[in-house]
């Protein structure tokens, strides 16, 4: 019986959005393991404090991930280089 964590930041996924994760990745395990062991797969959105995830040395927030996925101009991160 698998246990799948997804790490990701506060406030960046809706409530919608994570039962979407979720969803999608049972569906995910279950086409590997098969079709009965969908009742004992686990999903957990493990959700870490903004400040408290970085990449390159620079800390991220909600904010700064919002942008990235929006292509918002100088969200490529290029504080961390």
């Amino acid at each position: 019986m698998p246990l799948v964590t997804v790490d990701v930041i506060k406030d960046v996924f809706t409530t919608e959005q994570k039962q979407e994760i979720i969803q999608k990745v049972t569906d995910a395990m279950v086409a590997v393991e098969g079709e009965a062991m969908r009742p004992v797969t686990w999903v957990r959105i493990q959700e870490v404090e903004q400040g408290d995830w970085a990449i390159g040395g620079q800390m991220l927030t909600a904010a700064d991930v919002h942008a990235m996925a929006g292509g918002t101009p100088g969200a490529d991160l290029k504080k961390a280089s």
